[in-house]
């Protein structure tokens, strides 16, 4: 997919890899100067030096959207440095430590703490930080990455479904705040995605190799397979193109079908 995003500036949290790095690499790969951000600095650097190169060159910053204060500064040096972002894609996000998963009961107050904090509260506050810009130019595109689990809840994993449903309904609020300056807001709801924490999890985890967690979860999506990062950047390209410009609080579900409905036999 090819979009002509030439004199665009985007601004990418969690772009250090997976899911963000994919989508980050597609923006410049269109023309896009990016700006690459991650609590992993060496992350980001490496990222951005990488990347598709653009007359300007692309930025890297050291990031944790947990941080309130770090995110005015970063968004703040950011915008010093590049006069206006045009793209802002909020990615960065953690999921539920496997020792973590337990009932809403037992499930740990200070893990559910750091997941809101990263997930939702993150995505608040980076939002904030950037729209005030948009506004002025009378233009923005807001792609936040929410999840499935966001759409159709999973059970011992409280926190993350109630951060990736506030992402959701976070998204459409913020659409019906910001679209008459010009700004659309839109999320993806990614599936199974196969990045390196996935396939770590998956391929080198006794657990997961001992309940058979891949075969039991391929099950569920009608496409029998992971998602690759790249398709779901793919997703994130067609929000950020500036061509959309009738698509705004709208949640794209890039999951192999898993949220269409039970693909088991039963």
């Amino acid at each position: 997919m090819r979009v002509d995003l030439t004199g665009r500036t985007a601004f990418v949290t969690g772009a250090g890899q997976g899911i963000g790095r994919a989508i980050a690499d597609a923006l410049a790969a269109n023309g896009a100067r990016v700006v690459y951000s991650d609590r992993d600095a060496t992350g980001a650097r490496k990222a951005a030096a990488e990347a598709s190169p653009t007359a300007l060159g692309h930025l890297a910053f050291e990031l944790d959207v947990a941080d309130r204060a770090a995110i005015d500064d970063t968004v703040g040096r950011a915008l010093a440095q590049t006069g206006g972002i045009d793209i802002l894609i909020n990615n960065a996000g953690i999921g539920v430590k496997a020792a973590d998963r337990k009932p809403v009961d037992g499930f740990s107050v200070a893990a559910w703490d750091e997941m809101l904090a990263i997930d939702l509260t993150g995505v608040f506050l980076v939002s904030r930080a950037v729209t005030p810009a948009m506004r002025t130019r009378k233009f923005g595109r807001i792609v936040n990455i929410a999840s499935v689990l966001g759409l159709v809840p999973m059970r011992l994993q409280s926190s993350y479904v109630a951060a990736k449903a506030g992402v959701v309904n976070l998204t459409r609020a913020m659409a019906l705040e910001l679209a008459a300056d010009g700004i659309l807001v839109n999320a993806i709801a990614p599936g199974s995605t196969a990045t390196s924490g996935w396939k770590a999890w998956i391929h080198n985890n006794a657990d997961s190799a001992a309940l058979d967690m891949h075969a039991r979860l391929m099950s569920h999506i009608p496409l029998g397979r992971p998602a690759e990062p790249e398709e779901i950047a793919r997703g994130a390209l067609f929000l950020a193109d500036p061509g959309n410009a009738y698509i705004t609080g709208h949640v794209l579900a890039i999951d192999g079908g898993w949220t269409a409905g039970f693909a088991r036999d039963f």
